[in-house]
């Protein structure tokens, strides 16, 4: 199957598992060319990851802005690349609650690779196209944003972030969603 892989690395012509905010070291890779490309635009530094999305009824990707111009925020200016591997369904792993994305444990040559100069720009044509629906902030009711800032908070309490305060998620958090971080300052 082919699958993509987004990353502002360059000149990767094998791409190595690497260590994230989960158990083991993984490539992540997407069967959508959109997802991969969102990952070219982290709010965040590694180890953490802040890509809210999500897929419309039809299995479109759906980037959810949850503060104003939150996806031109992260993504004007980026550069970056999507790189592409051939490889078998048995050989990655199905990760959960995504359905487009797979995790592979062994290192995989590249096949081809994209660059993008611009995530922004790269973003935008895939909305053009269909490809993409940009969730923007403005048109989100009080119940999106309070389940996505629940889904936050949840995150930020499982990782125990009150004993790293000065990681970039929960910086970020404590700039973008003060209000959240201050809930759970409060409970902790």
């Amino acid at each position: 199957m082919l699958l993509y892989h987004g990353s502002r690395t360059g000149g990767i012509e094998v791409l190595e598992p690497r260590l994230a905010d989960h158990d083991r070291p993984y490539i992540y890779f997407s069967t959508i060319e959109v997802v991969a490309a969102f990952y070219l635009c982290n709010a965040v530094e590694r180890p953490y990851y802040w890509f809210p999305y999500g897929f419309s009824k039809n299995g479109v990707p759906v980037y959810d802005e949850l503060y104003p111009n939150a996806l031109e925020e992260v993504s004007k200016g980026v550069k970056g690349y999507i790189y592409t591997a051939e490889i078998p369904e048995e050989d990655v792993l199905p990760f959960k609650n995504i359905p487009c994305a797979r995790l592979g444990t062994k290192p995989e040559k590249v096949l081809n690779c994209i660059e993008v100069p611009d995530a922004h720009n790269l973003l935008m044509n895939y909305a053009k196209e269909g490809k993409l629906i940009v969730g923007k902030f403005e048109d989100k009711s009080k119940k999106e944003l309070n389940w996505y800032y629940n889904k936050i908070f949840e995150y930020i309490s499982e990782k125990e972030m009150i004993k790293t305060p000065n990681c970039s998620y929960a910086k970020f958090v404590r700039k973008k969603f003060p209000f959240v971080w201050e809930k759970y300052e409060s409970e902790n």
